[in-house]
């Protein structure tokens, strides 16, 4: 597995994204977050809905993701929070060592 990932989660409204993010910042799960406006397009409950949400990218570190996860689930809104982890293959070796340093106590 990669030791850096990228958590990404939505919710309906940009204060929520802003909630979120603040607080995986603020628990040390996550380095960076960056909310980015979005149009989803899903089946929810036997119908297809098409809504505006805001996505929340999170840089952690990998041994970081099940706290992440936990947390993401606790305080989410959504009876079913998207919550996907992608890993970080390459990149700046500075940069994904502040990550790092960034979610430790």
């Amino acid at each position: 597995m990669a030791e850096h990932v990228i958590v990404a989660t939505t919710t309906d409204s940009e204060d929520k994204a802003r909630e979120l993010a603040s607080s995986v910042i603020d628990a040390k799960l996550g380095a960076c977050s960056q909310i980015v406006p979005i149009t989803s397009v899903y089946r929810w409950e036997g119908k297809v809905e098409t809504d505006p949400e805001w996505r929340v990218e999170i840089k952690t570190a990998a041994d970081r993701v099940a706290d992440l996860t936990d947390h993401l689930k606790k305080i989410h809104t959504y009876d079913v929070p998207e919550i996907v982890a992608t890993p970080i293959e390459g990149g700046s070796a500075e940069y994904l060592s502040w990550v790092v340093d960034e979610t430790r106590s």
